[in-house]
Order: C-alpha cells, then structure tokens, then sequence
C-alpha cells in the first residue's frame, strides 16, 4: 500500500486527472451494468467537460502527482432529508481496489460532512463491488428505490449512514 494525498483539486491537471478516473471507473465498472451506447457516450471528452463545471465539494487521492480516485460529496440533493449529508460518487481505479484508497476517500469526505449525522449515498443495482464497500462502511439499504435512464431503464438503491 501506498501513501496517499487526499486534497481539495487545484489545477487544471489534477481536474483533469479526476476526469479520467472518472471515465475509467466507469468503462470498467459500468459496461456489464449499463446500456452499451450510452456507455459509449461517457467519453473521457466529456468527463473533462464535467469536472471542469463541477469543482466544488470534491476531494482526490494522488498517489505522487496521479489522481488515482476522487469523492464528491455535499448536502442531500433530497429535500425530505434536509438536515441528511451525500456522497454523491466515489470511483478508484481498478489498479488500486484493496488499497484502502476508498475508506481514506470516504473517511475525509465523512469530516466535511461533520455537521451531519445521516449520511446518504445511491447505487446502481447490480454493482455489488459498490454494495459491499458501502455495506463495509456502515451503510444501510432503507428499501427506497428509483429508476433512472442511463439509454435504458436502471434502478439505484439508497443507502443509509447513521453516525448514531
């Protein structure tokens, strides 16, 4: 195992380090999961494009000066769950599974969401990869689930944290 920097990006570089592992994950994580042409459409043209919009409430993991994962989390986008915290996506590069890169990831993203004590993250049905990680983490399916369209019909799942 490595040592790892987790750190708010502040360059070009390191957003667009975020970008391919956002792309990468998800080609690696998604292709059995999700639609074949809209798994096309996540090009790493296009990862760029959304990490440069969305800065704000993001941390990455560098292994030296590679961006080797990246957390974003905020307040929950669900109203019902005002007072709630959310990660909103966590991907690793397969190289580093079993690195404890996601629990450091989580563990910083868990200190900004400090004010918080439920935490709430989605997973796509199926990615039992990220079910068990959560589920090892203290997460908790609650039985809400929705449909989202990613080229077809898939269902996330919501998961659970509570800090008491």
């Amino acid at each position: 195992m490595g040592h790892y920097i987790i750190k708010p990006p502040e360059s070009a570089e390191e957003i667009n380090g975020k970008a391919y592992v956002h792309y990468k994950s998800w080609q690696e994580t998604y292709s059995s999961l999700v639609d074949d042409n809209y798994n096309k459409g996540v090009t790493l043209e296009k990862c760029i494009q959304i990490a440069h919009r969305r800065q704000g409430s993001l941390l990455i993991a560098k292994d030296g000066s590679k961006v080797i994962g990246f957390v974003g989390y905020g307040p929950c986008r669900d109203d019902s769950f005002e007072d709630y915290g959310e990660i909103f996506a966590i991907y690793i590069l397969k190289e580093y599974f079993g690195q404890k890169v996601g629990y450091t990831l989580m563990n910083a993203a868990f200190e900004q969401l400090a004010s918080h004590n439920k935490i709430v993250v989605w997973v796509l049905k199926g990615n039992e990869r990220a079910i068990h990680f959560y589920e090892r983490y203290g997460f908790r399916f609650d039985g809400t689930e929705k449909e989202i369209l990613l080229g077809t019909p898939n269902t996330e799942l919501r998961m659970l944290y509570s800090r008491r």
